[in-house]
C-alpha cells in the first residue's frame, strides 16, 4: 500500500511542471521577441515578419563609382570612411594613479541614402566627426573594455551620428580598427 501512494503522487506534480514549462517557455519567447525589437527597432521587426517584403529586389540602383574604394554595401547604402581619430583618454594604473592613453580609432558610417535627411551626411561629416571626438575625449579605458564596452561605444556614436545629421539615415558604424595605447 506505501508503493500505491508513492506512485500516484508524482502524476499530480509532473502536469504541474508541465504546465509551469510551458508557462516559463512563453515568458522567454515574449521577452526574446521583444528584445528583438527593443534592439533592431519596430520597422525592421515587422520587415522580418513579412516576407514579401524581403523578396523583392530594390528598387533604386547605386551608382558603380558610389561604392568604389569603399567596399560591399546592400542595395541603397552608403559607406562613409572617416579620417583615423587619435584622442587621448584616461586609465588609472595598478597603484591607482591616473595617467592618459591614447585610442586610435578607424570607423566608417553606412548610412541608407534613399532616407530622407541622407544628404544632409556628407556636408556635416566635419560636424559629425567632431561630435565623435568630443564623446571619445570623455571615455575612460573601462568604458572600453569587453564586447559590452564596443557595444554602447558604437550605439553611443550611431546617436549622435543621428542627431548631427539631423536623420534616420545612419544605419551603423564599422569599427576598422581601435587601439588603446
Amino acid at each position: 500500500m506505501a508503493d500505491a501512494v508513492q506512485t500516484a503522487a508524482p502524476r499530480r506534480p509532473l502536469a504541474g511542471r508541465v504546465l509551469l514549462g510551458v508557462g516559463v517557455i512563453a515568458i522567454c519567447s515574449t521577452a526574446l521577441a521583444g528584445g528583438l525589437v527593443a534592439a533592431i527597432g519596430p520597422d525592421r521587426a515587422m520587415r522580418l515578419l513579412s516576407p514579401a517584403d524581403t523578396a523583392e529586389p530594390a528598387s533604386e540602383d547605386t551608382p558603380a563609382d558610389e561604392g568604389a574604394g569603399q567596399g560591399q554595401a546592400p542595395a541603397g547604402m552608403t559607406v562613409r570612411p572617416f579620417k583615423e581619430i587619435i584622442v587621448n583618454i584616461t586609465a588609472n594604473t595598478l597603484s591607482g594613479r591616473r595617467t592618459s592613453r591614447f585610442l586610435k580609432l578607424n570607423l566608417a558610417l553606412v548610412y541608407d541614402a534613399t532616407l530622407p535627411g541622407a544628404e544632409n551626411i556628407d556636408e556635416r561629416v566635419l560636424f559629425i566627426r567632431d561630435g565623435f571626438q568630443d564623446y571619445l575625449r570623455q571615455l575612460t579605458e573601462t568604458d572600453l573594455q569587453g564586447s559590452i564596452g564596443l557595444v554602447r561605444l558604437k550605439s553611443e556614436l550611431l546617436r549622435r551620428a543621428r542627431a548631427i545629421s539631423d536623420s534616420d539615415a545612419p544605419q551603423e558604424l564599422l569599427i576598422a580598427d581601435l587601439i588603446i595605447q
